[in-house]
């Protein structure tokens, strides 16, 4: 990009532009994945809903390829492109609750975080992810799914309607009554079919939760996870618990003699009465006791941001998922695998349940593929040394590869990996991969929307 284009980009439009001479520029181009290394042309921090149309409008009509930034934790990257222009929605970051209606407007630059300290305060929240520094745009656009979803669906399950500009730069609004293809296509599509500057939630009352963490030894996971399969889906749908392979990490609420080992656990959450916990976790012991169980009530914000400082923004990071309707005993031999041979002390698996609520919406009610899941697997490794990207990378690819056969083909959209192909994304949205490539022929004929998990314009 010359210098006349970038300065025409500076006087059309009203929020900051930088470009590769500016002292800001290095840390524009930093993003949670640290793999990740780009350098776009210009980025384009958007103040408002008129500097995305007119930055839209100036993209198209200079030939320039487009990708967008919220919360930037793609962990494919997908908010840099080499050479062209990332829009920035990080100034548009604010939260409106009508707490009488129970919902919710967040701007399209918002993390989870800023949404959950304004419902909290009056009791209230929407099923989100479990990072608080997760933008909330990326997440809703691919499903999204956390403690909650158990309890109150996916967070695209209530999204209730959203402010878009298109890419012939005009604005619409989407819901069940406005523009409803779009709308179904927004619950689960990505980011393939405009610029979400504002989204619109349903709202349920959650305040204090019972949260809860146990672990075994890692040599126990084919006990746990066979007791694990068979418990959760069983389960009230107030509790919610994630499956995780980990090293432990070495701070609280650990204790410090089982630092550092490796292990097989549960992350838990409990909506329901709070004195209850302890017998809702009585099965615990089932596989053999816990080396360490832990509980304690905590403010649902608190919950969410257990694992900010763990796992920061600048690490290196290598990811692959799959979703499974059952747990085999085969995949159960996998995991016992690759979680006695962690590459790194942060590399991990997890199994997040996507039954529940979730799994009561019509499978057509949303672009969202796989509601006859039960869990939404991710296999990450992660390191903050460089040096160490190709070990984390080959370690889950290939723990992928060995578990893949017992999956259901198809993964959340967000945890498909950096060159993982078109097939991939067709997977994940089985017999709604044609209805979606209409609608983005309806609304982004030229896919200028490109720079994300892409679904191809179907041919005029």
């Amino acid at each position: 990009m010359d210098a006349t284009i970038l300065d025409g980009m500076r006087a059309a439009l009203r929020g900051p532009v930088t470009g590769p001479q500016d002292p800001d520029y290095p840390e524009a181009c930093r993003i949670y994945n640290a793999m990740i290394d780009r350098r776009p042309a210009a980025f384009v921090r958007c103040t408002d809903v008129a500097d995305v149309m007119n930055a839209v409008d100036f993209v198209r009509d200079h030939g320039l390829e487009l990708a967008v930034r919220g919360g930037g934790h793609s962990g494919a990257g997908l908010c840099l492109v080499d050479g062209g222009v990332t829009l920035d929605l990080s100034p548009m970051r604010w939260t409106r609750v009508d707490p009488a209606g129970r919902t919710a407007q967040v701007g399209g630059g918002s993390q989870l975080g800023d949404l959950d300290h304004a419902t909290h305060a009056f009791g209230l929240a929407t099923p989100a992810g479990i990072m608080s520094t997760t933008g909330v745009g990326g997440l809703t656009l691919g499903g999204g799914h956390g403690h909650l979803t158990r309890k109150y669906g996916l967070t695209a399950d209530n999204l209730l309607s959203a402010d878009v500009v298109l890419a012939d730069g005009s604005f619409v609004t989407a819901s069940e009554s406005e523009h409803p293809d779009l709308f179904w296509a927004l619950r689960g599509g990505g980011g393939n079919f405009g610029i979400v500057t504002s989204f619109s939630f349903a709202l349920h009352p959650v305040h204090t939760v019972g949260v809860a963490v146990s672990v075994w030894p890692v040599d126990q996971t084919r006990e746990v996870l066979r007791w694990y399969r068979e418990f959760l889906p069983q389960a009230p749908e107030d509790l919610s618990g994630f499956f995780a392979l980990l090293a432990v990490p070495p701070g609280p609420p650990f204790p410090e003699e089982i630092h550092g080992h490796k292990m097989c656990g549960v992350v838990w959450c409990w909506t329901g009465d709070p004195a209850a916990l302890d017998e809702a976790l009585a099965p615990v012991n089932e596989p053999g006791a816990p080396t360490f169980h832990f509980t304690a009530p905590m403010p649902y914000p608190a919950l969410q941001t257990m694992f900010d400082e763990l796992i920061p923004t600048g690490l290196q990071w290598y990811w692959r998922g799959d979703f499974f309707d059952r747990i085999t005993d085969e995949a159960i031999d996998v995991h016992l695998k690759y979680g006695e041979n962690l590459p790194t002390d942060l590399s991990t698996m997890h199994l997040y349940p996507v039954d529940g609520a979730a799994g009561r919406v019509g499978r057509d009610e949303t672009a969202w593929g796989f509601r006859d899941a039960v869990w939404s697997g991710v296999i990450g490794g992660i390191d903050p040394d460089p040096d160490n990207a190709g070990t984390i990378k080959q370690w889950a690819v290939d723990y992928w590869e060995e578990l893949h056969p017992y999956s259901m083909g198809g993964v959340y959209v967000n945890f498909i990996g950096a060159g993982e192909g078109q097939e991939r994304v067709m997977a994940t949205y089985r017999d709604h991969y044609d209805r979606l490539a209409a609608i983005k022929r309806t609304y982004d004929p030229n896919n200028l929307f490109h720079a994300n998990q892409n679904i191809e314009p179907a041919p005029a």
